[in-house]
């Protein structure tokens, strides 16, 4: 198999892992979007890899039940390495530096992160324990439905919800980013409300991410940012990665490669090319015309360079900006990054 080549670092930041586990990462034909293979094949680089945790009921059973389950899913994510062979290689990374090496000694990044800081449950300490223990280097601190954390971009009747639980963060909530600054863990806000949003901007001691987030003067739904939010990230450093999900680039779904180079655009025009990044939403969702699993990145690519991006813009969007803010929160914390 012939891997498509880029001249630059391609960091798709948002990958879901199916679970139950298949132990099929590293085969060769898979249902997975994203696989080794396919990754290569499309020339993606590097991924962050997601131990998603549903939301549930705010209860010490509940945040126990989630805590375990982020807990075996990380353990997957980590112990790839053990299933790579000389001619698949592949390496955890948890620093900046290390996916650049990874990049440049033809290695696959793997970078673990959680969606949705339910996991955490009501003690910041557990932020320590996920760092030390997996090296995690982003927390969602919440996914559809409120947490103890802070209030959902989505609120789930289901589970109770009112409109808003918490006025944006809580006393825990405002704690446990605190411990993530400390640890060197990113602040990801995708799924977040728009108050938790704007109030983690001002408590981060670092840049926040929203990792797969799209732009909401393009696309009028909740999880997505509007101008405001955008400026905010400028303001603070932040960058959105725009994210492949037919829903959240075009009203009523559907959504096209056109479409996501169209909020990659807008964004680099509002706030700077410097603030936008590009991730897939696969195997959470993610998936669109054009870019329906890892082995068509490389039309991600083309389609930047048919849209005007050149050189610095594409290393930029294509990785460097999440990498910028994966580096300064490793030279901000508190505790080494290993």
């Amino acid at each position: 198999m012939t891997a498509a080549i880029s001249p630059f670092l391609t960091f798709d930041t948002h990958i879901d892992i199916p679970w139950p586990d298949q132990d099929d990462m590293m085969a060769s034909e898979t249902l997975r979007k994203v696989d080794y293979h396919k990754a290569r094949k499309g020339g993606l680089h590097s991924v962050c890899l997601a131990a998603y945790i549903p939301q549930g009921p705010l209860t010490a059973e509940g945040h126990a039940e989630a805590f375990q389950r982020a807990q075996d899913m990380l353990s997957v994510i980590t112990s790839l390495p053990q299933h790579t062979t000389p001619s698949t290689p592949l390496r955890l990374c948890h620093t900046a530096d290390s996916i650049i090496k990874a990049r440049k000694d033809g290695d696959f990044a793997v970078v673990p992160v959680i969606e949705n800081a339910y996991a955490v449950g009501e003690n910041p300490e557990n932020i320590g324990f996920f760092a030390k223990n997996f090296g995690v280097r982003y927390i969602t601190l919440t996914h559809n439905g409120h947490n103890a954390l802070a209030d959902a971009a989505i609120a789930r009747s289901d589970l109770g919800d009112a409109p808003t639980r918490h006025g944006g963060l809580s006393a825990i909530g405002r704690a446990v980013i605190t411990a993530m600054n400390e640890h060197g863990i990113v602040i990801d806000v995708s799924h977040a409300a728009r108050s938790t949003m704007m109030q983690a901007t001002e408590i981060s001691t670092t840049p926040i991410v929203a990792s797969h987030s799209c732009v909401r003067t393009l696309c009028d739904h909740p999880r997505n940012l509007d101008d405001d939010q955008l400026l905010r990230l400028r303001d603070t450093g932040g960058v959105i990665q725009i994210t492949a999900m037919g829903s959240f680039l075009r009203k009523g779904g559907g959504g096209t490669l056109d479409d996501l180079i169209n909020h990659v655009r807008y964004v680099a025009d509002k706030i700077g090319s410097q603030h936008v990044g590009i991730s897939s939403d696969f195997d959470g969702g993610g998936g669109i015309q054009g870019w329906a699993d890892a082995s068509q990145t490389h039309n991600v690519t083309q389609a930047l360079v048919k849209a005007g991006f050149v050189n610095d813009e594409l290393n930029a969007i294509w990785g460097g900006n999440m990498l910028r803010l994966l580096h300064s929160a490793e030279v901000h914390a508190k505790y080494p990054i290993k």
